[in-house]
This record gives structure tokens, C-alpha cells and sequence, in this order.
């Protein structure tokens, strides 16, 4: 198993290397100067401008470019500095990471304490009222924009209650609102996903031979049934956990949330092209990590899996 994980780790190295030379790639060729963005003055002559150029490098070829950009990167985690105030975009991107992480995590804890139970009671009590109305429910938040959820809840619990802050993140109560914003949409998800894997696997014979040694139901459903229909429900987990890594941009700004994702649209508004490099980078190494980590709660989770693994390993 440690062999597989540490097999998965040295292939994520040409993974992301792929991806910052895509990503410089595409920035490179984006239309823009960002001598005038460092410049900020508009009566810039010609002679500053290639000065400027000079200066920040971007008079030398794009072979050179690309490959002092992936030695700063994967060797002195350097994405260089930032177009507009010229201080290392690295720090940044360290200290706004935190920020959207805290959110993403919250929110998937929450997504599985409550999507979870609301699916297992829908599936033991499939097509009755409860079964009915669960989906219903998740069907309706799932259904609703995560920015509109969002300011509806700064409205009513903030502007009316009073009851948490609408803005910032220096404290725990901060990040309440936020969390919920995002966690309703994937509540519903795993909801539903839930359901679908329970009404699978409680037919099963090993169930209704659970049953009928005498195990009290909840033994049954959350000991045995659960158990085994966790593999599609950690998929979903893990998606909706990436998703929300990379897509919290509008909680991040309705909130005044200083994350990864508003440091990337403030970068792209100002052609900040290295911010949104960095950015980028980062957002698609946490989603391989991801992926990752994914998979080896699935060789926990599932016997049979894990002995492939360690079926390869002593291979």
C-alpha cells in the first residue's frame, strides 16, 4: 500500500508539470501587455515600456521564459512576482489558501453529517412519505444558486438576527454562513447518491441474513449496509470536495473572503498573469492531492481493493 501511494505521488510530478506548461502557455499567448500593467501610469513612453521588459524579462524567448518559470516553481516553489505590486505571489497564495480550504473542508463535513443520514433514512424508508419528501428537499437545494443561498443568509442571519458576521474570517463564527452557502448544493448530492448506493446494497443476502440473526436494524443498515455502499458516496465526497476547492469564488467575494479564488479574479481583471499562473497551479496540485487521497480511503474502506493494491505491490 505505501509503495502505491508513493507510486501515485512521483506520478503526480509529470502531471503537474504538464499543467504549469499548459497554463504558461495559455497565459503567454493571452493578448495584453504586462509591462503596462507593472507600468500602472498611462502616459508610459515606448523607451520606459521596453525598459520595463527589460527588467521583468519578457523580452527573452519563450523557451527561456517557460523553463526559469518551472525551475522556480517545482524546485523553490517561486511563481514569481506579482505584475501589479511587484511582491512575491507565493506568500499569497500560502496565506489565501488556508481561507478557501477552511471553507471547503467545513462545508464537506457538514455535506456528509447531514446528505449521509438523510439518505440512509430515505432508502430504509424508500417510497413512503419520508423517502418522498427527503428528495424533495434535496432536489429543491440542489436546485438553488449558491449565490443566491448566500445572500439570503447574510440578509436573514446577519443584516436581520444578527446572529454571525457577514464578512472577513477572524474567527470560527466567520466562516458559519459561508459554509452553509456552499454545503446545501452538495447536501442534496450526496443525498440522493446515498440513497441510490443504500437501495443497492439492502437487498443484498448478506443483509437479510443480518437481519435474521436477530441484529438490531440500526446494526444492520449503518454496520453492514452502509458499509459496503460507501465507495460511490466517498466518490461523490471527493468531487464535490475539488469542486469546492476550485469554485468558491463568488462565496469568497459576497463574503469578503480573502481566498484563492478572489486573488485569482482580482489577477485576471488586472492581467495579472502570474497570479493567475500561481493560482491555477496550486488549485490543480490540491485537486491531484485529492484524487489521491480518495483512492486510499477507498483501500480502507473496501477489503477487496486494498488487497489488489498490496496484490501489486509484492508484484
Amino acid at each position: 500500500m505505501i509503495k502505491y501511494v508513493i507510486k501515485r505521488i512521483l506520478m503526480m510530478i509529470p502531471l503537474l508539470l504538464v499543467v504549469t506548461i499548459v497554463i504558461f502557455t495559455i497565459m503567454y499567448f493571452v493578448p495584453g501587455d504586462p509591462a503596462t500593467v507593472a507600468a500602472g501610469a498611462s502616459s508610459v513612453t515606448q523607451e520606459q515600456l521596453d525598459q520595463i521588459r527589460e527588467q521583468m524579462g519578457l523580452n527573452r524567448p519563450y523557451q527561456v521564459r517557460l523553463w526559469e518559470y518551472v525551475k522556480g516553481v517545482f524546485f523553490h516553489l517561486d511563481f514569481g512576482n506579482s505584475y501589479t505590486f511587484g511582491t512575491p505571489v507565493a506568500p499569497e497564495l500560502f496565506s489565501r489558501f488556508w481561507n478557501t480550504f477552511y471553507v471547503a473542508l467545513f462545508s464537506l463535513i457538514l455535506m456528509i453529517l447531514v446528505g449521509v443520514p438523510v439518505g440512509v433514512r430515505a432508502a430504509v424508508h424508500a417510497n413512503k412519505v419520508e423517502d418522498r419528501l427527503s428528495m424533495f428537499f434535496s432536489l429543491l437545494f440542489g436546485a438553488m444558486p449558491t449565490f443566491w443561498v448566500a445572500l439570503m443568509l447574510v440578509l436573514y442571519f446577519s443584516l436581520d438576527l444578527k446572529w454571525f458576521p457577514s464578512f472577513g474570517v477572524s474567527s470560527f463564527s466567520h466562516f458559519v454562513l459561508p459554509t452553509v452557502a456552499v454545503a446545501l448544493s452538495g447536501i442534496a448530492g450526496i443525498a440522493r447518491q446515498t440513497r441510490s448506493s443504500m437501495l443497492e446494497v439492502i437487498r443484498s443476502d448478506y443483509v437479510t441474513t443480518a437481519r435474521s440473526k436477530g441484529l438490531p436494524e440500526s446494526s444492520v443498515i449503518y454496520g453492514h449496509a452502509l458499509e459496503n455502499a460507501l465507495i460511490p458516496i466517498i466518490t461523490v465526497s471527493g468531487n464535490q470536495f475539488g469542486r469546492m476547492l476550485a469554485g468558491v469564488v463568488l462565496i469568497e467575494t459576497i463574503f469578503s473572503i480573502p481566498g484563492l479564488g478572489v486573488y485569482m479574479i482580482n489577477g485576471i481583471q488586472g492581467r495579472d498573469y502570474t497570479v493567475v499562473q500561481g493560482s491555477l497551479i496550486v488549485i490543480a496540485f490540491l485537486l491531484c492531492v485529492i484524487m489521491l487521497i480518495t483512492d486510499v480511503v477507498y483501500a480502507y474502506v473496501d477489503p477487496r481493493i486494498r488487497a489488489r493494491y498490496m496484490k501489486k505491490s509484492a508484484q
